[in-house]
């Protein structure tokens, strides 16, 4: 499985504006929304806040992985978003998160879902790939970037 499978190309925001866990959250939801003409917003949001009762998905390092699944979705899908200002996101580490990938699947897809974030976690741990997407400004280039490094992991 590749990000790029899942990864909406017009999902990809380079200066998200938000500065809450919940506006980061809204904001990609939005763009999402766009990008795949989802209905029920409200509806995933609140999954997805939901979610992040259980425990913060800010993984470290700068980096948060919201997620969620609910039936607004039809198949996996994900957008990306950069924060440059980052945003306190109740990290692990306790560190601002800058870098976000919201990954929404249907209710009833445990396997696609858990190797989606597995993914994008062995994606996101190399350093020198983290420090090139944050410093990126063009949505193409951040897509090219992530293809690239998606095409060289097994």
């Amino acid at each position: 499985m590749k990000i790029v499978d899942f990864l909406k190309e017009k999902a990809i925001n380079a200066n998200l504006k938000a500065t809450t866990k919940e506006a980061v959250i809204r904001e990609l939801v939005d763009l999402l929304a766009k990008a795949e003409g989802l209905r029920n917003k409200e509806e995933l949001i609140k999954v997805l806040l939901n979610r992040e009762t259980l425990g913060s998905t800010g993984i470290g390092q700068g980096v948060g992985i919201p997620h969620g699944k609910t039936n607004v979705a039809k198949e996996l899908i994900a957008a990306f978003g950069i924060c440059r200002q980052g945003v306190n996101f109740d990290a692990l580490d306790g560190e601002p998160v800058y870098l976000f990938f919201l990954l929404v699947a249907p209710e009833d897809s445990a396997g696609p879902h858990l190797k989606a974030l597995a993914r994008i976690s062995r994606l996101l741990k190399d350093k020198y790939f983290r420090e090139s997407l944050k410093s990126l400004t063009d949505e193409k280039i951040i897509l090219k970037l992530i293809r690239e490094e998606d095409a060289k992991k097994p």
